[in-house]
């Protein structure tokens, strides 16, 4: 099925391959989610028949308990690993680390698959993930001088905590919900993963967090890189369904105040599918969006920043907003500036969108669906349809 490379008597698969891919992401997440095995580049029937080869060779096995289902390395690929590559997989098979000794509780073992989850999709959106590849910023001993950073690149809160060993700040982001950080030319973006539940938000958990890494990152560590970037917040979940949920958060549910509640101007919600994948793209590309905006753009009256309802364009007196991102607080603020001053609105959106949004957005908004692959074959015209 595979090329392999012999370490001792056992084989790995060759670098480069679906398979040593697979065994790379497990490695980093502690365990992988099953589920989420589709998403990796290829067919689904071939990663089928790769993760069936490798339990096969005894490098891959199957844990099922409380009906999840995920993938862990075996003992024996865990060595060859190590074997073949010590200083990229050392430290994350020492210790009583997540990923060297992963607990076997319900809560913990989604905590792993949410954050696979999204390592999943920022590797799928060509960002940086393996920590090989990247900047050691959030290394335990001490930073030295300022430098930058190649982009786009996430961090995941595994390697944010060894920031502990520099700074008493680090202890702060214990309590704190985010998957991981993305560095991108376009802002940096607190990631979170809701999964297919509510997620129950601890507010001053991740202002401590945001703190911190204003003091730590942004001004500390990489001042000429991010101290005027912008902080932003993305949520992914386990489809568009979600976002009914997420929407009212912050009118006074017990527990959910945070996403629309002014701590971050904007907060992201994207679906764990290649859909989510997309929009992550386009978060990541200043330019994308630019080109995206001015083709949606044609036809339209310019934006009017003196315009009593938040807009990106006006179709005669009808306010327009370029909803294609799915920032929650700028579609709230747009819902309710509609209602306040009783007038009809225009959200531009995706497709997949289309729906969700329908359900969320209330009476005074009509919709302006788009195509997304016709969408991305015009701003990433390296893009081939799937």
């Amino acid at each position: 099925m595979y090329a392999a490379v012999d370490v001792g008597a056992k084989k790995l698969p060759a670098p480069g391959t679906l398979p040593e891919l697979l065994l790379t992401l497990t490695a980093l997440s502690g365990e992988f989610p099953a589920s989420a095995v589709r998403r990796l580049p290829g067919s689904e029937t071939y990663m089928m028949q790769v993760v069936k080869q490798l339990k096969k060779e005894d490098l891959l096995r199957t844990y099922y308990r409380d009906s999840i289902r995920g993938l862990r390395l075996t003992s024996t690929a865990k060595r060859l690993l190590l074997d073949s590559q010590p200083k990229h997989f050392a430290p994350l098979f020492s210790g009583d680390t997540a990923t060297n000794a992963p607990k076997y509780s319900v809560t913990h073992r989604l905590r792993l698959h949410r954050m696979a989850e999204v390592l999943m999709a920022m590797y799928n959106a060509d960002v940086l993930v393996f920590p090989w590849e990247k900047a050691a910023v959030f290394q335990s001993s001490p930073f030295h001088g300022h430098q930058h950073i190649p982009l786009p690149a996430y961090y995941s809160a595994r390697e944010i905590r060894e920031i502990k060993g520099v700074s008493q700040e680090g202890k702060k982001i214990t309590s704190s919900r985010m998957t991981g950080i993305l560095f991108s030319d376009a802002g940096i973006f607190i990631a979170y993963n809701t999964g297919p539940y509510q997620m129950a938000w601890r507010h001053n958990a991740e202002m401590r967090l945001n703190s911190m890494l204003q003091n730590e990152i942004y001004q500390g560590r990489l001042p000429e890189q991010f101290m005027d970037v912008p902080v932003s917040g993305i949520v992914f979940a386990s489809d568009m369904e979600r976002l009914d949920t997420m929407m009212d958060l912050g009118n006074g549910l017990p527990g959910c105040p945070f996403i629309l509640d002014g701590s971050f101007k904007h907060f992201y919600f994207l679906p764990n599918s290649q859909e989510g994948e997309t929009v992550l793209r386009l978060l990541c590309d200043g330019q994308a969006r630019t080109t995206l905006d001015a083709i949606l753009s044609q036809g339209l009256l310019p934006p009017d920043p003196s315009f009593p309802i938040e807009n990106d364009g006006l179709d005669g007196k009808i306010p327009v907003l370029f909803g294609y991102l799915c920032d929650m607080p700028r579609l709230r603020r747009f819902i309710n500036g509609l209602a306040v001053h009783n007038r009809k609105g225009l959200v531009y959106c995706f497709d997949f969108q289309e729906e969700a949004y329908r359900r969320c957005l209330g009476p005074h908004v009509q919709l302006q669906s788009l195509d997304l692959a016709a969408c991305e074959r015009s701003v990433f015209p390296s893009t081939e349809s799937s």
